[in-house]
């Protein structure tokens, strides 16, 4: 009979499970203890911060799976079923609250900039955060990269209310720096309820730090992009972040490319000439 799990460790190991759950993964696999730490005073001095550690690759490679026991480490916690996505989208907003969940509360954010546009959207944008206009003023993408954004939806013949833009994290990271994982970790469930509970045909992870959050994988954009990925039975695109073509113009085009992928998917009609 297994010895039991250090409480500390065991808080870890679901903390840790769960958030693979609501990032879709279920199916877990590790390697035989080593001897050296079988017994069970070896285990209670391992560091609960390495605990907290992700596994390494190699720890997925052995073909024995993990069981676990806990009907609620193995799916999400079941949500009640909103009336309509715009209730949905109401409540999450109204659990998110003036959240003080991480750090970033603490490093200049003036508000949560939580998602706007269409509940019912068959199109999804998520980008990576607010900035300083989108903190100012609790709306996504509304400074330089939101009117190119607004640009690449007009293109593609729909306008800006009839999708859906979010962000992997809710809250302005200070100086605009790129989002912590631990700070993903924490506010993506969020975002992965927005999604459900709109339900869209389609998603556009827009940039590197969505396109690996969602996907749970790390990779570069040259091999993220011009595919379709399946997201919890939504296809997902990766394309460059709005900014980032702000940064360097060059690569619309290539964005227009990964753009009509995801109109021919959902049956838009192509202008006749590409934007500028």
């Amino acid at each position: 009979m297994a010895s039991p799990l250090d409480p500390q460790l065991r808080r870890a190991l679901t903390d840790r499970v769960r958030y693979y759950n609501d990032l879709g993964i279920y199916d877990f696999y590790r390697r035989p203890i080593a001897p050296e730490i079988s017994d069970e005073k070896s285990m209670a001095r391992t560091s609960p911060e390495r605990s907290r550690i992700a596994p390494s690759p190699a720890a997925f490679s052995e073909q024995r799976p993990v069981v676990v026991q806990e009907e609620s480490l193995r799916k999400p916690k079941s949500q009640p079923a909103p009336s309509d996505p715009a209730t949905g989208l109401r409540l999450i907003r109204e659990d998110i609250g003036d959240c003080t969940r991480c750090r970033l509360h603490k490093q200049g954010r003036k508000q949560i900039v939580f998602g706007v546009g269409n509940p019912q959207a068959d199109l999804m944008f998520i980008g990576e955060a607010p900035g300083a206009d989108e903190d100012q003023q609790g709306e996504p993408f509304v400074g330089r990269a939101g009117q190119l954004l607004n640009n690449m939806i007009k293109a593609m013949g729909l306008r800006r209310e009839d999708v859906y833009i979010a962000n992997i994290i809710k809250c302005r990271p200070p100086g605009n720096r790129t989002p912590e994982r631990d700070e993903c970790e924490t506010c993506s469930p969020f975002l992965m309820r927005q999604i459900e509970v709109i339900g869209p045909k389609t998603i556009v992870a827009l940039g590197a730090v969505a396109a690996k959050t969602l996907l749970a994988i790390n990779a570069p954009m040259s091999e993220l992009r011009g595919r379709w990925f399946d997201f919890r039975g939504t296809k997902l695109a990766v394309t460059y972040h709005p900014a980032f073509l702000l940064r360097d113009p060059r690569q619309k085009k290539e964005t227009w490319k990964d753009l009509q992928m995801v109109m021919k998917e959902l049956g838009l009609k192509a202008p006749e000439k590409a934007p500028e």
